[in-house]
């Protein structure tokens, strides 16, 4: 059967080559290969063609044990004489498909899968077997898979998730789920889909030709059903019998619209609290419930009731949708005992769609009753603060003012008063325990404290410790008690030139005092003066004029001029304050050009300059000083002895006043450490010498010679010396020994005053002891003790 069929489309496919060929326009086909004549009389050959071909189809998925036979290739070429050879190449040769070479049949080797290629494009010629020549050309042609209805229909999700909002109008679309089919589109129904639904009516719907899902219920109300499973099947060959199918899930959640109203579970509900609760604190909370979710469950409550609005408030707490109620205003039990308002509830975002739909209002309300409980209170005072008024000059144990407390309870408990000592240090007032009566323990002064502030505190007699504390602010009225004085000290000077009529000085006064309707001052003099006058300029100032030119310092250098003051308060203080006038030279400019002290202070140098110029000298004086004692310890000698370990041997001379001994004269062995300090032509200062050089003295120091015998040399010669009266001395001596390498060691420099000092050790004495020894013949110097 399938073989004469494909013999019926190769004798098809022989026709069709020979209708498929290009012709040139105005020229016309023989289909039997004769000549045509062409529009101009010239007569056109057609070219003969060889192959006789076509596509050719093929079922997939064949299921026979032999192989499946495709198609034959036949060229007029071939004579049956067995010398033509078909030759096939391309897609799958050798492998899928197989060619007679001698024959030109084409046979599948396997079964083939529309789904994996529906095309195969192949090649063949004809040669000659013996001369392997190419009798037809190569020619392509394809070898096309016919399809089978083989694979069912697939959804792209097993689940599918969608949501839809509640109370949807029918017909609302929920989502489109699309299956697909790997069969042909363009043959056949293989891949013609239908949609149905097997699950979820009559909830819901499903369009057959593009899987729409839709609503099919009016008024779906999530608080009734939330979640809804829907199965959707997809079958091929558009529905009929026999098709293959697949399904798939889709899970619909209504989501929420807020079509529920809040509602109260208990329309009434009874609170309480102390009367001692603060304001902003809560008493209690209320709940409403609504079975919408998130925002469309938010509420918020109101009190409606004038009566609760004063006293109280509410909120919503966002996290339990309770209305928590708090006090506004301070609660008094004994001024009223219950509350009763309403509250009512509403949603926060309301839906326009459901408010006035034929559903049950949109809003609830409840009544709320708060009863007030006493609480033991302290004590309330009539007024806070208190402010009191009192004249300074009351006198001790005068009535200041009273202050007044109660017990606000019902017990109504007495109450004792008492001041706070540390708001009165100076304990200047008292306090009544019974019945707050406030007095002046001393006698009070403006001046000093024009406020004081203290502290009554009130308590129970039964309950000490229901306290209660209230400022009092007593102010010191002022009492004319204090007179005027000068407002400065006046530095006032009269040149003595001046004439007649000049103005010195202008002066002004201050009263501690604070009359009402301010300060008002006379100025005067206490008796006529014939120097001076005073003119009061009625703005609390006067000024001093002369009264006679010619004044003179020799004559007094000095006036005194009294000044009475007097205020315009009752009773009127008045004081005298005593101006002084010094009398300076001048020049006729009236600059002052010499004056007493005082006349100079005024004139040029104030006070503060004069204290500020003498601190400057002190300061110079201080830093002359300082100096002078720096250049006297840089140019201090070194002294005669620098340690214990020098002194070696010590040698005193006696003493005696009466002069009838020869003095013990020795030398001081710090001649040696500074022998340039010796002054060669220095002589004694304690008696008057009768010659300069009596008799010559010689140095016994030669050359390496012993230090021990040259001071021994010396010592002979000042004991033999006539000239030299006796005194106190003190000869220090040091020797090295003369057993030493360097024999001696001193330092000639070791006596300068400035400079750094250079020691050189001598190995030879001999020169120097004989310069030493030329110093001091003839002299007589101090000893350093």
């Amino acid at each position: 059967m399938i073989t004469n069929h494909f013999q019926i489309l190769i004798m098809v496919s022989i026709l069709l080559p020979i209708t498929a060929l290009p012709v040139a326009p105005g020229h016309t086909v023989n289909l039997l290969g004769t000549s045509l004549a062409k529009d101009d009389g010239k007569i056109l050959q057609r070219s003969k063609r060889g192959w006789m071909w076509n596509q050719f189809f093929l079922l997939e998925e064949y299921t026979g044990n032999d192989n499946q036979y495709v198609g034959k290739l036949h060229s007029n070429m071939d004579r049956g004489d067995g010398n033509v050879k078909y030759i096939l190449t391309g897609d799958g040769v050798g492998s899928l498909f197989l060619i007679d070479e001698n024959s030109g049949d084409i046979h599948a080797t396997k079964r083939l899968d529309r789904e994996e290629r529906a095309i195969y494009t192949l090649h063949a010629k004809v040669v000659d077997k013996r001369t392997n020549k190419t009798l037809e050309a190569d020619t392509e042609f394809n070898i096309k898979i016919h399809d089978i209805n083989d694979n069912e229909p697939k959804f792209s999700k097993d689940i599918y998730f969608a949501s839809v909002p509640e109370m949807s109008d029918v017909g609302t679309s929920v989502i489109q789920v699309t299956a697909t089919d790997a069969d042909d589109q363009t043959y056949g129904n293989s891949a013609k889909l239908v949609y149905s639904i097997l699950q979820g009516q009559p909830y819901f719907s499903v369009d057959s030709d593009n899987g729409t899902i839709r609503t099919a219920l009016p008024n779906m109300d999530r608080e009734t059903k939330e979640n809804y499973q829907v199965v959707i099947q997809a079958k091929d060959m558009a529905g009929q019998m026999g098709g293959l199918s697949g399904t798939t899930t889709v899970s619909i959640t209504l989501s929420d619209e807020n079509d529920s109203p809040p509602r109260f579970a208990n329309h009434t509900f009874r609170l309480s609290t102390l009367e001692s609760a603060e304001v902003g604190a809560a008493i209690g909370r209320i709940k409403a419930n609504d079975a919408d979710v998130g925002r469309n469950a938010e509420m918020q409550y109101s009190i409606v009731d004038r009566d609760g609005q004063d006293i109280f408030t509410i909120i919503t707490d966002q996290n339990t949708q309770e209305g928590i109620i708090r006090v506004k205003k301070q609660l008094d039990y004994e001024r009223k005992k219950t509350f009763s308002f309403k509250v009512e509830v509403t949603n926060t975002y309301l839906d326009p769609r459901f408010m006035y739909s034929p559903n049950p209002p949109f809003k609830d309300d409840a009544m709320v009753r708060v009863t007030i409980e006493d609480v033991d209170e302290p004590p309330v005072f009539s007024r806070n603060p208190y402010i009191i008024e009192v004249h300074e000059d009351t006198a001790a144990g005068s009535f200041v003012g009273v202050v007044s407390a109660k017990d606000l309870d019902a017990d109504n408990n007495p109450v004792k008063y008492s001041i706070d000592r540390h708001t009165d240090l100076e304990r200047l007032f008292n306090i009544d325990s019974v019945n707050g009566t406030i007095t002046t323990l001393k006698a009070l002064d403006r001046e000093m404290s024009k406020w004081h502030n203290i502290s009554v505190v009130a308590t129970e007699i039964s309950n000490p410790r229901q306290t209660t504390r209230v400022p009092v602010f007593i102010r010191v009225l002022d009492v004319n008690d204090n007179a005027p004085e000068f407002a400065m000290y006046y530095e006032t000077f009269v040149c003595e030139n001046v004439k007649s009529g000049q103005l010195i000085q202008t002066i002004s006064a201050v009263d501690t005092d604070e009359p009402l309707v301010g300060h008002k001052f006379v100025f005067s003099m206490s008796f006529s003066n014939p120097n001076f006058t005073i003119i009061d300029n009625e703005d609390n100032t006067a000024r001093i004029i002369t009264r006679r030119g010619g004044f003179s310092q020799r004559e007094m250098n000095t006036y005194l001029l009294p000044v009475v003051i007097s205020d315009n308060d009752y009773p009127i203080q008045s004081s005298t304050s005593t101006l002084t006038v010094n009398v300076c030279a001048c020049d006729s400019r009236g600059n002052v050009q010499s004056c007493n002290t005082e006349a100079l202070l005024s004139a040029g140098l104030s006070t503060g300059a004069l204290v500020a110029i003498l601190l400057c000298v002190i300061i110079l004086l201080m830093i002359v000083v300082l100096f002078a004692a720096l250049r006297r310890q840089q140019r201090k000698k070194e002294p005669l002895i620098i340690s214990k370990e020098d002194v070696r041997d010590n040698v005193v001379s006696y003493n005696d006043e009466g002069g009838g001994e020869e003095d013990t004269q020795a030398f001081d062995i710090g001649t040696l450490r500074n022998p340039e300090v010796m002054d060669a032509n220095k002589l004694r200062r304690d008696i008057i010498p009768e010659m300069l050089f009596p008799f010559g003295r010689t140095s016994p120091i030669k050359d390496n010679a012993d230090v021990r015998d040259f001071i021994h040399g010396r010592l002979h010669e000042n004991d033999s010396d006539p000239t030299a009266p006796p005194y106190d001395s003190l000869a220090t001596y040091a020797y090295e020994g003369s057993g030493s390498l360097a024999e001696s060691l001193s330092s000639l420099e070791s006596g300068a005053t400035e400079g750094d000092q250079e020691y050189d050790y001598l190995s030879n004495w001999g020169p120097a002891f004989k310069k030493l020894a030329d110093m001091y013949i003839g002299k007589d110097t101090e000893r350093e003790t």
